[in-house]
């Protein structure tokens, strides 16, 4: 399985874009802004092609099982070997302040100054089965994150 996440709109403390599986669009997202330097929970992931897998430890994890039940959450979608980031997720949140560098998803956009995206669950609950049964299948996952031209 192929995500492409197209970032189109970089602002001083968000960057909003768009989550496509397999070239069909999603959802929308929103990471921390971009930084030539890493600055811990203040900047979004480097452009390129990550590994995704399921991470069944840490408080996220703990915290969905309880929220989406054993059935649906078997772990939460860690997007592998980022060069200096750890613990990379793809999960609900709205605005930047829910983000410290993880990918946050939702089914509606406000691309203005304070960067919202609105009903993340309902958008994770959209994606996440999807992810998951192709990783519990055996099949890899990649994440592609790309810079548009027109994102500063």
């Amino acid at each position: 399985m192929e995500i492409d996440v197209v970032r189109y709109n970089s602002q001083e403390d968000f960057t909003d874009g768009i989550f496509l599986i397999n070239g069909g669009f999603q959802v929308h997202t929103l990471e921390d802004e971009q930084r030539n330097k890493k600055l811990y929970g203040e900047t979004r992931v480097w452009a390129g092609r990550y590994l995704v897998v399921l991470r069944t430890e840490g408080g996220f994890h703990q915290r969905y099982l309880k929220k989406f039940g054993a059935d649906f959450h078997k772990g939460m979608l860690w997007i592998k070997n980022v060069p200096k980031f750890n613990y990379v997720l793809i999960h609900i949140g709205n605005d930047d302040d829910d983000t410290d560098a993880c990918l946050l998803v939702g089914m509606s956009n406000n691309a203005d100054e304070k960067g919202f995206i609105g009903n993340s669950t309902t958008a994770y609950k959209k994606i996440y089965p999807q992810i998951r049964d192709a990783i519990l299948s055996g099949e890899e996952v990649f994440i592609n994150f790309y810079d548009s031209v027109y994102a500063v």
